[in-house]
């Protein structure tokens, strides 16, 4: 599944994963989020519902341009840069594209959706 991140006249690309909670994302799109910085390493945003983690890995080590969900809090996040094993983070998929705009400092309002 292909993603499509539009931001303030730039285009972000993506692709998502084919795991159950990649699927329940995609069901939430066409979405607008307003991301926020976490530390300097993530920027993240509540989703509208918790996601399924059913069959996914217990955690992972996420690099620069993952997205993931992470469990605990129900949120969405978009690596900036690599970052150490988490528990409950579950891989959604990866940016492929324009992952540089994602990281300047503050909240970033963007609208995602499937690329059909």
């Amino acid at each position: 599944m292909k993603l499509r991140m539009d931001m303030e006249g730039m285009t972000i690309r993506g692709a998502l994963m084919d795991n159950e909670t990649s699927r329940e994302f995609a069901a939430l799109l066409p979405l607008t989020l307003t991301l926020e910085d976490y530390e300097t390493t993530e920027k993240i945003s509540d989703l509208p519902r918790k996601l399924s983690t059913h069959g996914a890995p217990d955690g992972f080590g996420p690099d620069m341009g993952d997205i993931a969900y992470y469990a605990p809090w129900g949120n969405l996040a978009i690596f900036i840069k690599d970052f150490g094993y988490s528990r409950g983070l579950v891989r959604l998929g990866r940016i492929e594209s324009g992952l540089d705009a994602l990281q300047r400092r503050g909240p970033l309002r963007v609208r995602m959706a499937l690329v059909k």
